[in-house]
């Protein structure tokens, strides 16, 4: 039998895709050939023709993309039972949560995060719970001190019935036999414990309903006369660990940073940042794991197997952070908003874990303290004083700030003994800022410096959380995305320069850069799906006539993509229909949500306006998928849908116009023929959702402002296809 300490603690295992690459290859030489084909008829065809190229151009290069980062999948497979028997001491995990706005984010979904959190297989005594709240709620304190006198029964119970769902919402949504047992005394505990959760969400109830939780004295004095975005850093430990014993409660720290009006707080990355600060006071782990405030542990083991690579011997020096895929609990059915990222995670997720690693997620992530720092692979293991003085010079002025950072760098954990003496001290280092989406821009900051990431998929999933389940919520979710990408892209952060002067591997620059150009898509989409109406209306061509040999070639395009795309989903356990929503909701984000998060930037660069991190709306309700009403695209009086509405007119106005014959004759004999409106036809039914806000009613239907916009610019268009066939 194998020695348990000479084994590996976590396994990197290539996935066999030989008929992916094929079928990836195949598409890619199609798209060239039909580049060629139109590059040498160029002179033969007009306006319409060069567009064409230079779309199918952009979809080649980014389909060249997609190849490398996924060419070489791996899994990784984490031992934890041999971490526990290699490890005498498992190292201290600071864990972060963060929320912003208790009406949005509701107290009772982070109560619920923190609650998995405390709960799971670790040493408490090496745990530290921090909560950043940057509404500066009183009634989110409120929750957590509540929710720590829950904790004290529910800690115990789940260690004792080893019970596996540890949010305790989900967990009493189904049936006790489920998740622990059937013996008397465990139905006794069970309904306690079910009683005891109902009570507390109750009191959190009702003082949402109150809107204050208390008078504002005694404990919450600190919270009176407060403004969200006007008061001074709040700081409250909730309950602290002073035995350090192993079945205690684990710290739980409130923290809620400071905020002036004319000073810029840096949105999640600045909370991340205190966060650290904070910590590094208190109690200085040498990782920290942070999770959004709807992103609970689901697997009780998810610290150990995210040590599993972070302790090895093989790459304690390499790997950087552990990232888990996000996975959502209670999704609707069929993904109709397009936003659950199965496939995502397992195709081109799994590819860049074969590369230098996963992108950092922004939550779902345990990170190496000394790395958020800015510390480098090389140095390590020779932390010298002028290494750590050159870090150590962005800690400010606190001079024991300073010292709990050097003893991070230098792999020392010396927390004070009493949590409370330590607040007045903690008052840029780490996560990144000048970016919406600070996880993706501080993880390419990581991957620069020359570290690597794992991507771990236990079964059952680390975290669940909750997607945005109505229209505005994920347009604004993907404009957010679309614009803290370009942000990146645009700066002296851009992965091209990471691998010019830095250590970014050249593959997963190019990962990078298909990510990160998401927000310029909107160009060639926008543009590509303008021709076919153009074409109906002007009675011209920019698809190849049934003789040309190209026709067969952009049908075998179409069919083969979509055939892939589909076996895809099917292997991934997803419908048809959710492929098809899948399929949809790429060209409803790209045209709409999209162009938004481009135009957000170009008023930056610009110096017009500045960059907003707008909060998504988190919803337990989502968890009801079977509600009839849950599916349907909902729309507000949001301009980010007035592109998708214009789109629509515009081809419904192209296929009457077809059908009625009003089409100007043909300058040289080939009109638009059927392929045109196949195209037009195709995108009505990728923006099906609109056709039907169109006639819906409420918040199912598309404003008469919206719809007024749209129709003027739809006729606008129009206007200028009839000048240009004049001209």
């Amino acid at each position: 039998m194998a020695n348990p300490i000479a084994l590996p603690l976590y396994e990197k295992i290539p996935r066999k895709n030989t008929l992916q690459r094929l079928f990836d290859i195949l598409i890619f030489f199609l798209l060239l050939s039909l580049l060629i084909y139109r590059f040498l008829f160029l002179k033969n065809h007009g306006l319409t023709w060069l567009l064409a190229f230079l779309c199918e151009s952009w979809f080649t290069f980014t389909w060249a993309l997609v190849i490398s980062t996924k060419w070489n999948p791996v899994d990784y497979k984490t031992h934890p039972d041999r971490l526990l028997q290699r490890v005498p001491e498992l190292p201290s995990v600071d864990m972060f949560v963060t929320t912003a706005d208790p009406v949005l984010e509701p107290p009772i979904i982070t109560v619920n995060t923190v609650l998995s959190l405390l709960a799971i297989d670790y040493p408490a005594h090496k745990l530290a719970c921090y909560v950043s709240d940057d509404g500066c709620s009183p009634i989110t304190y409120y929750s957590l001190v509540e929710a720590s006198k829950f904790a004290k029964l529910w800690v115990p119970f789940c260690k004792k019935y080893n019970i596996h769902v540890r949010a305790p919402f989900r967990y009493f949504s189904s049936n006790p036999q489920t998740f622990g047992g059937s013996s008397s005394d465990f139905q006794q505990e069970w309904k306690r414990m079910k009683d005891e959760y109902e009570r507390l969400s109750h009191k959190i109830e009702d003082a949402v309903q109150k809107s204050v939780p208390s008078d504002f004295t005694g404990d919450f004095a600190e919270f009176s006369n407060t403004e969200r975005k006007n008061h001074p850093a709040i700081i409250k430990v909730i309950w602290e660990n002073k035995t350090s014993l192993l079945d205690e409660l684990s710290h739980l720290v409130y923290i809620s940073r400071e905020k002036r009006p004319n000073h810029p707080h840096h949105y999640k990355a600045g909370a991340m940042n205190v966060l650290a600060r904070v910590s590094g006071l208190m109690t200085n782990a040498p990782y920290m794991l942070n999770v959004d405030c709807d992103m609970f542990v689901n697997n009780p083991k998810t610290a150990l197997h995210a040590m599993c690579p972070l302790l090895d011997s093989k790459s304690e020096n390499k790997i950087a952070f552990s990232q888990f895929p996000q996975v959502f609990y209670g999704g609707l059915k069929d993904d109709p908003y397009g936003n659950q990222l199965v496939v995502l995670f397992k195709y081109m997720g799994h590819g860049l874990a074969g590369l230098q690693g996963p992108f950092y997620g922004g939550t779902g992530c345990f990170h190496s303290r000394k790395v958020i720092y800015g510390l480098s692979p090389d140095d390590v293991d020779s932390v010298n004083e002028k290494m750590a003085n050159n870090i150590l010079s962005n800690f400010g002025s606190s001079k024991e700030l300073i010292k709990s950072g050097a003893n991070a760098l230098k792999g020392k954990t010396d927390p004070p003994s009493n949590l409370s003496n330590s607040i007045q001290a903690s008052y840029q280092v780490g996560w990144k800022y000048g970016s919406t989406v600070e996880d993706v821009h501080t993880g390419l900051m990581i991957h620069k410096r020359g570290w690597r990431s794992a991507l771990l998929s236990p079964n059952p999933p680390a975290f669940l959380g909750c997607a945005p389940s109505g229209g505005p919520s994920a347009a604004t979710q993907q404009k957010r995305w679309a614009t803290g990408l370009l942000e990146i892209l645009f700066s002296k952060s851009c992965p091209i320069f990471a691998t010019l002067f830095g250590e970014l591997q050249f593959r997963q620059c190019l990962a990078y850069l298909w990510i990160l150009m998401w927000g310029l898509r909107f160009i060639p989409e926008l543009c590509y799906a303008a021709l076919p109406a153009y074409c109906l209306i002007t009675n011209s061509h920019f698809l190849p006539k049934v003789q040309e040999p190209a026709l067969y070639v952009l049908a075998a395009i179409f069919i083969i993509y979509n055939v892939y795309t589909l076996s895809e989903y099917l292997r991934s356990g997803q419908s048809v229909q959710a492929w098809w929503n899948n399929q949809r909701m790429s060209r409803i984000n790209t045209t709409n949500a999209w162009l938004f998060g481009f135009l957000s930037v170009i008023f930056k660069l610009l110096g017009i306006s500045e960059t907003v991190f707008e909060v998504t709306q988190k919803d337990q309700s989502s968890d009801d998928a079977s509600d009839a009403e849950a599916g349907r695209f909902t729309f507000n009086e949001s301009p980010i849908f007035l592109p998708g509405t214009t789109i629509l007119v515009v081809h419904l106005t192209a296929l009457v116009v077809s059908l009625l014959k009003l089409q100007p004759p043909a300058r040289d004999g080939h009109g638009s023929g059927l392929g045109e409106v196949f195209c037009s036809v195709y995108l009505v039914l990728c923006f099906w959702p609109f056709l039907k806000g169109l006639f819906g009613k409420g918040r199912h239907g598309i404003p008469s402002s919206t719809i007024c916009k749209s129709t003027a610019l739809a006729l606008l268009f129009v206007y200028f296809c009839r000048r240009a066939t004049i001209g």
